[in-house]
């Protein structure tokens, strides 16, 4: 049935690259998020927190209905303090600290105390983008199907 076939040239003593040949490795980069601050400092950090274990709960369901990936940077005076991903179009759904492993289909760049207002229901979504409160990149509409997230997740 299955016949392994194995392309692989035989490797013999000595092949490998000498001493000399073999580059150093430099130090590794920074990381695009700052870790100046500890998690539990971020105002937004218990939100999210909470607003995973709902999709680890109903994500079989909203991947259904919404079958995206979002990327959140959460910003503070203008730089990236977080970054959180909602997988919501794979699996049974997955959100994560960090940026998406896949390609995101659309990406939110939010001022954390403008996040706090959208998701505790004190702004409309719609009139604080199109006052330019936050950017949203790729998909725009989408955006439209996160909110319905995070208002089913108000509710619980």
């Amino acid at each position: 049935m299955w016949k392994r076939i194995d392309h692989q040239p035989k490797i013999k003593a000595g092949d490998g690259p000498q001493a000399a040949q073999l580059k150093e490795l430099g130090a590794a980069q920074e990381p695009a998020m700052s870790h100046a601050l500890e998690l539990s400092e971020f105002q937004s950090f218990p939100v999210f927190e909470d607003i995973s274990h709902h999709i680890k709960e109903e994500g079989a369901q909203l991947v259904k209905k919404v079958n995206a990936i979002f990327q959140l940077d959460i910003t503070k005076d203008g730089k990236t303090i977080l970054q959180w991903t909602i997988d919501l179009k794979n699996g049974s759904g997955d959100m994560y600290l960090g940026p998406a492993r896949l390609p995101a289909d659309t990406i939110f760049t939010i001022p954390e105390p403008i996040f706090m207002e959208l998701v505790l229901g004190k702004m409309n979504p719609q009139k604080a983008f199109l006052a330019g409160k936050f950017k949203v990149s790729g998909k725009v509409l989408l955006g439209q199907k996160l909110e319905r997230v995070f208002k089913d997740w108000a509710k619980i």
